[in-house]
């Protein structure tokens, strides 16, 4: 089998608000159309009666148009949310490349993300070092920043 990596989805409760979070803070860039989504072929893809759904993608910084995507969208009806950890098993993370940690973290914290450790230096291989840190988004979705260095 061929693959190529097309998107990470992320289930948003306001997706508008958290598509703006990371057009404003990454500079993820809107890919039309918006997606507006229901009826039985989505309820037979999805397992969910009732299921409807709307959202958009958005081009990850760093790429032509041809490149990934972070999908947001939001569904009604709504499933409970597990509380935000690092370590909860399945999808943990997305993670950004920039220029400097602390900084972009201050950004995020300024646009409604919070905290979730301390920016930390690891030494990794010849003598490489990362500088990161986890954040959140408005909504608890994990981000890692991240910074290398020589």
């Amino acid at each position: 089998m061929r693959a190529k990596y097309v998107h990470t989805n992320l289930i948003a409760k306001d997706w508008r608000r958290l598509a703006d979070f990371y057009q404003k803070v990454f500079g993820c860039v809107p890919v039309p159309p918006e997606r507006n989504f229901s009826g039985k072929e989505l309820e037979a893809g999805t397992g969910i009666p009732g299921a409807r759904l709307q959202g958009r993608h958005l081009r990850l910084p760093g790429y032509d148009k041809d490149g990934p995507t972070l999908e947001i969208f939001q569904y009604s009806p709504e499933a409970e949310r597990l509380p935000t950890g690092v370590n909860r098993p399945g999808y943990g993370h997305i993670a950004f490349s920039v220029e400097n940690v602390e900084a972009a973290r201050r950004e995020v914290l300024q646009s409604g993300g919070r905290a979730v450790g301390e920016i930390v230096t690891l030494e990794v291989f010849g003598g490489a070092k990362v500088t990161w840190c986890y954040v959140t988004d408005p909504e608890g979705n994990v981000i890692e920043l991240q910074s290398w260095s020589r």
